[in-house]
C-alpha cells in the first residue's frame, strides 16, 4: 500500500510540474519564434553628461526598449524576435549621418568645438526605415574663457 501511494504521489507531482512547465513556457515567448505583437519599439535620449562636455567630450546616454542594437541589415533581419535595429546619428544638420551599432547606450563625439550644437538620433530597423527619433541641444564650452 505504501509502494501505491508513493507511485501515485509521484505521477502527480510530475503531472503538476508538467502542467507548471507547460504553463510558464505559453506566458514567455520564444527569441526562435516570431511573435506577432510585439511592443513598439522605444528611444529616450538624455542630454550630454555634464563633467565630460565641460572637458568638450559629449557624452550623451540613452535607452532603447522593445528592440536590440546589434550589427545586422536586411530584410530578413526584420523578421528577428526581439526586434533589432541601429541608430542614425546627425550632427548640426549635417548633410550625412552614421549608424551605430553598439549597445554601449551611450553616443560619444569628441572635438566638438565650443558653442551651440544639436545631435539627432533616429531609431532605425535593419532596412534604415526610421522608427523613432529624437533631438538634444547643448553648448560645448569654450575652455578658455
Amino acid at each position: 500500500m505504501a509502494r501505491l501511494f508513493k507511485t501515485l504521489t509521484s505521477a502527480a507531482a510530475g503531472a503538476l510540474f508538467a502542467v507548471s512547465a507547460t504553463a510558464q513556457n505559453a506566458s514567455v515567448p520564444s527569441s526562435l519564434i516570431p511573435t506577432e505583437s510585439e511592443p513598439p519599439p522605444t528611444l529616450v535620449v538624455a542630454p550630454p553628461l555634464p563633467e565630460p562636455l565641460a572637458r568638450g567630450a559629449v557624452l550623451i546616454p540613452y535607452r532603447v526598449e522593445n528592440i536590440r542594437i546589434l550589427p545586422v541589415l536586411g530584410m530578413e533581419a526584420t523578421k528577428v524576435t526581439p526586434r533589432a535595429g541601429h541608430l542614425h546619428v546627425t550632427v548640426d544638420d549635417l548633410p550625412w549621418h552614421w549608424g551605430d551599432f553598439a549597445s554601449s547606450n551611450t553616443i560619444v563625439i569628441v572635438g566638438m568645438p565650443p558653442g551651440e550644437h544639436k545631435v539627432m538620433v533616429e531609431l532605425a530597423d535593419p532596412t534604415h526605415r526610421i522608427i523613432t527619433g529624437q533631438t538634444v541641444t547643448f553648448r560645448v564650452p569654450d575652455p578658455t574663457k
